[in-house]
Formats: structure tokens, C-alpha cells, sequence
């Protein structure tokens, strides 16, 4: 690969996890040092961003997160506030502020670009596994696995999907398996070595010396 990359926001696959479809910027580019992400609304008054905030998730980060209307016009609103932001407006959010916006105009894309103050950036694959999780949502861990296990294979770089893999596989009887993907996961972030210790799905290989071994007691 060259030292830059062009793409044009159509050429992406649109994902839809069933809330509100994103085209994921950052995994098709290649971006490594901080995430970024676009959203459509096609229709007025579809919602485009998830109502969140970034002060309490399940990673830790309190991502600062920064906003382009690329086309259209949104409506944003900011701790309950209404913000009017036609094409060419730049929104900053800080982690603890409660965020979401909706579609004035047919068509409406945001960019969303956010990273974490003071810590490096971890791509961890959200973007890939993120359509999959209703399944796992759902309890069925067999197509989850089927689902996952080509994409860890594909996308090692990625140890979130290693980590949900290990989890469903533990939770089918894939002891083995479950075990050497967990350690894929850790060796790729050791945010899940932290995580493991208190995840239920995990419980079926918590008594395996290999499990003692990457988590700790």
C-alpha cells in the first residue's frame, strides 16, 4: 500500500447494526491513530448518531469527539439543547455531554472523528463486530461463531472480535478455542485481560490453568 489512500464515502459499504446506519471510515482507510466514522440519515427526522455520551462505556475512554456536517442539515442536540448545523458545521463534544442528532434535510451525513485525550488510540474492530452483536444479543452463540471466525482469521490486527470469538465459544464448549483466542485478545490490548476477570461468559473455562494464566487470580 502507498502512502496515502482516496476514497470516496459512496464506495464504502453502508453497516447497520440495527440502529442507525455508519459507514466505518476509519477500518476502510486503514486509520490506525483515532477513529472515525460516518453516518447517514436518508429521510427528514431519521435519527443519525446514537444518543450517548463517552463519560461511561465498556473500554474506558472518554473519547472527545468532533462532528462535520458533511451534507444536509442536522439537527444536534446537546445535553437537551437544539443546535441548528447545516452543511460545513464543525460540532466539539466533550465526554460527559449527552449527544444525538437527526436529519433537517434528505440525506444528511455527519463525519464523526473522536480519540481519547492523553492515550494512544486502540483499533479494536467495534466497527466489524457491531452488526453481529444483535445475534449474540439474541443467544445465538452458534452463528456468532460461524459469523466471527472468518473475520478474526481476516482481521487479526483486531482484538475485540478475538475477545467476543473466545466469549461465545466458551459459552458453546469451545474450550480450547475459547482459550487461544483469549490470548489473542490480551496480546492485542491488555484492556481484556482486566475484562475477563469479571466476564460470566468466560466462566465455563475460568477453572483452565491456561485462563489463570492470562488473566491472573
Amino acid at each position: 500500500m502507498g502512502k496515502y489512500r482516496i476514497a470516496r464515502l459512496d464506495e464504502m459499504e453502508e453497516i447497520d447494526d440495527g440502529r442507525e446506519p455508519y459507514r466505518a471510515v476509519r477500518h476502510h482507510l486503514g486509520i490506525t491513530a483515532f477513529g472515525v466514522t460516518a453516518w447517514t440519515g436518508k429521510e427528514v427526522g431519521d435519527r443519525i448518531l446514537n444518543e450517548h455520551d463517552e463519560a461511561d462505556n465498556d473500554t474506558d475512554d472518554r473519547n472527545e469527539e468532533l462532528y462535520l456536517v458533511l451534507a444536509g442539515r442536522a439537527r444536534f442536540e446537546l445535553d437537551g439543547e437544539p443546535v441548528d448545523a447545516p452543511a460545513g458545521t464543525f460540532v466539539s463534544v466533550e465526554p460527559e455531554a449527552k449527544r444525538t442528532a437527526f436529519a433537517e434535510e434528505p440525506g444528511t451525513t455527519i463525519v464523526a472523528v473522536g480519540a481519547t485525550a492523553g492515550k494512544p488510540y486502540e483499533a479494536v474492530g467495534w466497527e466489524l463486530w457491531s452488526p453481529i452483536r444483535p445475534r449474540y444479543e439474541a443467544g445465538e452463540h452458534e452463528a456468532v461463531v460461524e459469523a466471527l471466525t472468518p473475520l478474526v482469521a481476516d482481521h487479526p490486527q483486531y482484538p475485540l472480535l478475538a475477545y467476543n470469538l473466545a466469549c461465545v465459544e466458551s459459552l458453546t464448549g469451545r474450550r480450547t478455542e475459547a482459550l487461544e483466542h483469549l490470548r489473542a485478545a490480551i496480546e492485542g490490548s491488555d484492556f481484556f485481560r482486566g475484562f475477563a476477570k469479571n466476564d460470566t461468559d468466560l466462566d465455563a473455562i475460568r477453572e483452565e490453568p491456561g485462563f489463570r494464566e492470562l488473566v491472573g487470580d
